[in-house]
């Protein structure tokens, strides 16, 4: 024993001092609790004593019930009423008409409708895992770009003229500059907006790239190329056509900073934001993008930075910058903000598909990859080169979206 130090013997008394206070506390932290959750008038008096003679526990724990209530109230979904809505709608058809600079946000919301579950909403993924339901996906090959994703192509192609005279304005931008996307769904590229249009922030299923080339070579494909891809293991079994090296997917997952050094196409969407007048954000909670400051132009004095327009049914950590909120599903939005501008949505059509003109066939011994179902042009005939796989509503498991469904299950250690 160290000269002047205490015993063995009273260190362990100490101990047992310490736990038992820590125990009286949370024996007394259980008893404010339950008194709390008790109406006034059914209190005892001998209660009351116990709470005045426990203001900082009382203090504590309405501190705590306000916050779970917070949380609760920011996950509930809102909707507008519609004159409401419509109303607002008017708004945000002004503000695009007049936009020198628009640069649209998208998140899962606007994915919804093809019937791809988002994260946060009340039947999103991490909600359900959170409550311990079962996550499955149709065929995400079955999916098609939504009414959202055709309005924001038209709008990409559509050149507005906010004045009067429409001969005043003879060189006229495209309305929509540049879309930033947190989606991993292609379906911005197969609404036909340009590869050079989108920002990609989590990758692109059907995107998988050389990083030995330089710049990075990309393929494009018609499956889903994550399929033997996971956390931290990027490697989709093909090779560059030009130097042999192994391809991997585009994905960014949870827990993972972008591992291509940097989100597809990340240069120019920090570029259309630094430019930006004005931010549409559709679908997308925005606890993500936030994290990215130079979408949102943070080195620039509050009155210079680009006016933000928010479409969401839930709250959103940018509600109180937004000049206007929009409590409303995204293809409703987007139906009556085209109306308000006069423009006609195109349909989508399998045939017109701009992914089938991009992509890079396979070669030769590469037939057997993978095992995924290939886009096909008809529903009714397969592609060349389909691996033939039924039609199943069974979730898919591995790559982008089987992997995000097991985020936060315990998996069994191989001994």
């Amino acid at each position: 024993m160290a000269a002047g130090g205490p015993s063995r013997s009273e260190r362990k008394a100490a101990e047992r001092v310490r736990r038992l206070r820590e125990e009286q506390q949370r024996e007394r932290l259980r008893q404010v609790s339950r008194i709390l959750r008790k109406a006034a008038a059914e209190r005892s008096a001998e209660e009351g004593r116990l709470l005045a003679e426990s203001e900082d526990l009382v203090t504590e724990l309405q501190g705590r019930s306000r916050r779970r209530e917070g949380l609760k109230r920011r996950q509930e979904e809102v909707c507008d009423d519609p004159e409401e809505l419509r109303r607002k709608v008017r708004e945000l058809a002004g503000a695009v008409r007049s936009a020198k600079h628009l640069v649209v946000y998208t998140g899962a919301g606007i994915s919804t409708a093809a019937s791809i579950p988002d994260y946060r909403g009340p039947n999103g993924v991490w909600t359900l895992l959170q409550k311990g339901r079962r996550v499955s996906a149709a065929d995400l090959s079955e999916a098609e770009p939504t009414l959202t994703h055709m309005s924001i192509a038209r709008l990409h192609e559509q050149k507005l003229d906010g004045c009067p005279a429409a001969c005043c304005c003879p060189a006229l931008s495209p309305q929509v500059q540049h879309v930033v996307s947190q989606n991993c769904d292609g379906l911005h590229l197969r609404s036909g907006l340009p590869r050079s249009a989108i920002s990609e922030l989590h990758g692109n299923m059907y995107i998988e790239v050389c990083t030995a080339c330089t710049p990075n070579r990309e393929y494009v494909r018609v499956f889903d190329v994550t399929e033997r891809t996971a956390l931290h293991r990027h490697q989709t079994g093909r090779a560059c056509h030009r130097c042999g090296a192994a391809l991997r997917d585009t994905i960014v997952h949870f827990g993972e900073r972008g591992t291509l050094g940097q989100p597809l196409n990340w240069e120019a969407a920090t570029q259309a934001a630094s430019k930006a007048d004005t931010i549409l954000c559709l679908g997308s909670s925005l606890k993500v993008l936030k994290k990215y400051p130079r979408l949102w132009c943070m080195t620039k004095p509050p009155s210079r930075r680009p006016k933000l327009y928010i479409v969401n049914l839930q709250w959103t950590p940018k509600d109180d910058w937004a000049a206007l909120k929009l409590h409303g599903k995204c293809d409703d939005v987007m139906q009556l903000l085209m109306d308000e501008l006069g423009l006609e949505i195109p349909p989508y059509s399998r045939w017109q598909d701009p992914i089938f003109s991009l992509a890079t066939p396979l070669r030769a011994g590469e037939e057997g990859s993978h095992s995924r179902k290939s886009l096909r042009r008809s529903r009714e005939e397969p592609s060349p080169g389909d691996q033939g796989a039924p039609l199943s509503s069974a979730p898919i498991l591995g790559g982008w979206f089987g992997r995000g469904c097991a985020k936060g299950t315990k998996r069994k250690r191989v001994t």
